[in-house]
């Protein structure tokens, strides 16, 4: 039997008979306090193969010393400093001793490989590890959490400051090297690229680009113009078919200009870095008042702006066309986004009395040849198949559980925010209170009664979130959603958004809609819908060629 991380370690550049040394090679059994997780993490692409097999190795003879064998790798290369960016490898190897109980030990090589967040993090892991006689072992610092709990906290507190320090002297340079003109990195329109710090035609793309920008200024619609493209076979820049939003997107890039954009960060509700930007964005300005240049453009800054106003001319307000200020509608179809095309997999759209192949609306024929049907038809039959399989159910199927769970979420979204808040602001009360240890322990720069002061207030908040959190993850009581008799009840006055959340809930992976035997044939509804169940058997790839060999 080949252990499960096998094509993690064979990836990373081992050979068997190293894996064999290493004990890495049979796949680990046993009582959990004998085996460990280990979590590897590549932060930059400058961390070679070669230094992260030296990581592993190292690890692996801790384990040795410590007579505990390694039951897992878990590796991933992602930040650990960004609160926005979820980790789920480091998800899973917590997880494997916090709730699965695999093993009592995890491994990592430095404390700034498990986490740049600082204290509150890690003091809230160390709470969970210590609830299940667990601990983490650094090895590059020997570091046990068992009896060097506020070490360790201290030392991941210096690894956020050193990211704190980093990301604002990257900053200043980026602010530079953007009033100079030159390129700060990221990805390039198409018919650019980036050559001695500054962004040129790019020879392949160029003559398309420019063909996209005076199809623009002759007025073309950004449909007619991917239709145009695709029909000629030409692709993107990732070898895939042109779609409108993509010409779009071109048409209002400041660097297709040849300018530096000025974009505003997108911040959560308190103020935190989300790691996006808000679309679009104005070219930055120098100290004059023109825009900075930023080298060659596929079209002039004369053009961006007649092509802004010709696709501002046709915005509609209250509509999907160019208005961006009516907010986020709520979806009145209900198979929108859930029923899927049989050619090419793809969603099936709201095309207005009909659900249409949405690759074929956004990129034509050449994309993919479609397959629609009437709205209210397949409306029907959706609802025709959900209510028989409902009731086909016995209350205690899975489907049935996870119906009324997610119901139960869809009505109370507000406890999933909360649950979200609450978490956030246990982890920053954990966090002072391990600062309040470091003025008073290391630093001595609190008395000891303002300390027991303090942390006695800290701590009391810190019981409060944790109870509160404990009671919003207790999960609600089901027993009024278990039976299939209710659930139909609740169909019939759910409306359009409730009733998506229902088939959602009873969905794998969507209902997939057969073509039609010929133009003007209409074959029944419940002919074309095929719905994948959470508790259905999947269907064959023999029965999917059979069912869209023929075309009309």
């Amino acid at each position: 039997m080949q252990r499960d991380d096998y094509p993690t370690l064979h990836g990373l550049g081992f050979q068997d008979h190293e894996l064999q040394e290493l004990n890495l090679w049979d796949v680990p059994t046993g009582d959990p306090s004998a085996q460990a997780e280990l979590y590897l993490r590549r932060s930059k692409k400058k961390d070679t193969l070669s230094t992260l097999r030296e990581q592993v190795r190292r690890m692996c003879q801790q384990a040795d010393r410590d007579k505990v064998r390694i039951r897992h790798v878990w590796f991933e290369q992602k930040s650990a400093s960004k609160s926005y960016v979820r980790r789920e490898e480091f998800e899973k190897a917590t997880e494997a001793i916090t709730r699965a109980g695999l093993s009592k030990t995890l491994y990592v090589f430095k404390t700034s490989r498990l986490s740049r967040r600082g204290m509150g993090q890690v003091g809230l892991l160390l709470d969970e590890f210590e609830k299940k006689q667990a601990r983490i072992y650094v090895c590059a610092e020997g570091i046990d959490s068992r009896n060097s709990r506020m070490i360790l906290a201290i030392l991941s507190e210096q690894a956020r400051d050193q990211v704190s320090d980093l990301s604002q002297f990257v900053k200043i340079g980026m602010d530079a090297n953007k009033a100079e003109g030159s390129y700060t990195g990221g990805v390039l329109p198409y018919g650019l690229k980036a050559e001695n710090g500054t962004q040129v035609h790019n020879p392949k793309e160029y003559p398309t680009a420019r063909r996209i920008a005076e199809y623009l200024l002759d007025r073309k619609t950004p449909t007619w113009i991917a239709n145009q493209l695709n029909s000629e076979g030409l692709k993107t820049r990732h070898g895939k078919m042109w779609q409108n939003t993509g010409i779009i997107s071109l048409a209002h890039a400041i660097r297709w200009a040849g300018l530096i954009p000025m974009r505003e960060k997108m911040l959560d509700e308190n103020g935190n870095d989300t790691g996006k930007y808000h679309k679009g964005g104005t070219p930055l300005l120098d100290r004059t008042g023109h825009p900075v240049s930023a080298g060659e453009g596929v079209i002039t800054f004369a053009e961006h702006v007649k092509i802004d106003k010709i696709l501002a001319s046709r915005a509609q307000a209250g509509t999907t066309i160019g208005d961006r200020t009516r907010g986020k509608r709520e979806t009145v179809a209900l198979l929108h986004g859930i029923m899927r095309c049989a050619l090419c997999k793809g969603p099936m759209a709201n095309g207005g009395n009909n659900y249409r192949c949405y690759a074929r609306q956004l990129s034509g024929a050449h994309a993919c040849l479609g397959v629609s049907i009437e709205k209210g038809r397949a409306d029907e039959g959706a609802v025709t198949l959900w209510l028989n399989h409902i009731l086909s159910l016995t209350p205690d199927s899975p489907t049935i559980h996870a119906i009324a769970r997610d119901w139960l979420n869809y009505q109370d979204p507000a406890t999933a925010d909360r649950k979200t808040n609450v978490s956030a602001a246990l982890e920053n009360a954990v966090e002072r209170e391990m600062k309040l240890s470091k003025e008073y322990f290391v630093l001595g720069r609190l008395t000891e009664e303002m300390y027991e002061s303090l942390r006695s207030q800290v701590a009391g908040q810190i019981t409060a979130l944790k109870a509160e959190l404990a009671e919003l993850t207790k999960e609600a009581d089901l027993s009024p959603l278990m039976d299939p008799g209710a659930l139909v009840a609740l169909w019939e006055g759910a409306g359009i958004g409730g009733q998506r959340a229902l088939l959602r809930a009873a969905l794998k992976a969507g209902i997939t809609l057969l073509p039609s035997k010929g133009r003007g044939y209409r074959t029944p509804a419940l002919e074309r819908l095929v719905p994948d169940w959470k508790d259905s058997e999947e269907r064959s790839d023999g029965e999917w060629e059979d069912a869209t060999r023929d075309i009309g």
